[in-house]
């Protein structure tokens, strides 16, 4: 009877989780399109996308200003916020299962600065592989990405062979100070192209377009869906790679293919927005914290708040100050460096207690 009673409870629980995460995605996107200069009523972009989806639904009686806003730059602005916030937060979880501790995540462990050095390579020296085209820069920052935490695993190793996820993380850090003194020499080089890469190094979904979800799109599905397969192996290394073992979970394959999978999303998001730090560490945490460490349903559920979390802080980029925008770095720092504060210090807490 009891064990019924917490299936039940689980099972609503649940229920409530995605309720709420999507509750939480759809008010951020309409806010994300609504409030700016020109405010549209959330009635006006329902029957607009509706129209874009289904033509038979009339949008006559709508101020053609309204669909040219909505159609042309807000709606691709809101959803490629949504798409990296997604990407980040997932990356984030995924990596923070993998190593068991809730400081891991895109930024700490310097995947975020391995792909903006692969992006800002790519700016710099105009590179464009002919056969892949625009998915040049994308395909870049995956790659230098997927290399960086490949050095970084392999280095912490070197240090410590029992490979402590505090020098794993401190491995990415100093990884990360390289790495970032690498793009700022590179910066010191450039001539024309300055303004560009520090406005794309500061992390923005401005005056991207279609064409910029078009190209993350494909990464996010393929790195998402490699991630949302191996939740149960997530859960099981959760609890330790011995333990994973026993279980039956081939962990280095597994690993490698995790730390592939948030790679590909990181280098994605970093390759369309620059470098938003903060969300793959903030929200996956406070996720757990609020629905349990189930990666079955943390994955998808830190997919929803991550991408609602960055469409709100978009918004706040861009109306803070009107109209001057912030980069939207800034506002996910602001964020998130309090809350990596308090992570800490709640962590210290909880040994010395």
């Amino acid at each position: 009877m009891q064990r019924r009673f917490i299936q039940k409870h689980l099972q609503n629980n649940r229920i409530l989780a995605y309720l709420s995460g999507f509750a939480f995605l759809f008010i951020a996107i309409i806010l994300g399109i609504s409030v700016g200069t020109v405010s549209v009523p959330a009635s006006a972009i329902i029957q607009i996308v509706g129209h874009e989806i289904f033509p038979f639904i009339s949008i006559d009686h709508i101020d053609s200003m309204y669909t040219s806003i909505v159609m042309n730059i807000r709606l691709p602005r809101v959803i490629l916020a949504g798409i990296v916030g997604a990407a980040l937060a997932i990356a984030g979880a995924a990596f923070q299962g993998l190593l068991r501790n809730p400081l891991a995540d895109p930024y700490t462990l310097g995947v975020s600065s391995g792909a903006s050095v692969g992006a800002v390579i790519t700016l710099f020296f105009h590179l464009s592989i002919p056969v892949v085209g625009s998915f040049t820069l994308p395909l870049l920052s995956i790659l230098f990405s997927f290399i960086t935490i490949f050095l970084v695993i392999s280095f912490a190793r070197k240090i410590e062979r029992s490979m402590r996820v505090e020098t794993i993380i401190l491995t990415g850090i100093i990884f990360s100070s390289f790495l970032g003194a690498v793009i700022s020499l590179m910066i010191a080089l450039t001539g024309d192209e300055l303004r560009q890469i520090i406005g794309w190094l500061l992390g923005s979904v401005s005056m991207r377009g279609w064409e910029y979800i078009k190209i993350i799109l494909p990464f996010f599905a393929i790195g998402s869906a490699i991630l949302l397969i191996n939740a149960n192996e997530l859960n099981a290394m959760s609890f330790g790679e011995e333990r994973a073992h026993h279980l039956g979970v081939n962990v280095h394959r597994r690993k490698m293919v995790i730390l592939t999978a948030g790679s590909i999303l990181t280098g994605a998001a970093v390759a369309v927005s620059g470098t938003i730090g903060f969300v793959g560490l903030v929200i996956p945490h406070l996720t757990r914290l609020l629905w349990g460490p189930d990666h079955k349903h943390l994955l998808p559920l830190s997919i929803l708040t991550g991408s609602g979390f960055l469409i709100l802080a978009d918004l706040v980029a861009r109306t803070v100050i009107s109209p001057t925008e912030l980069p939207i770095g800034v506002i996910t720092a602001l964020v998130g460096a309090p809350v990596f504060g308090l992570i800490l210090i709640k962590r210290k807490t909880e040994r010395s207690g």
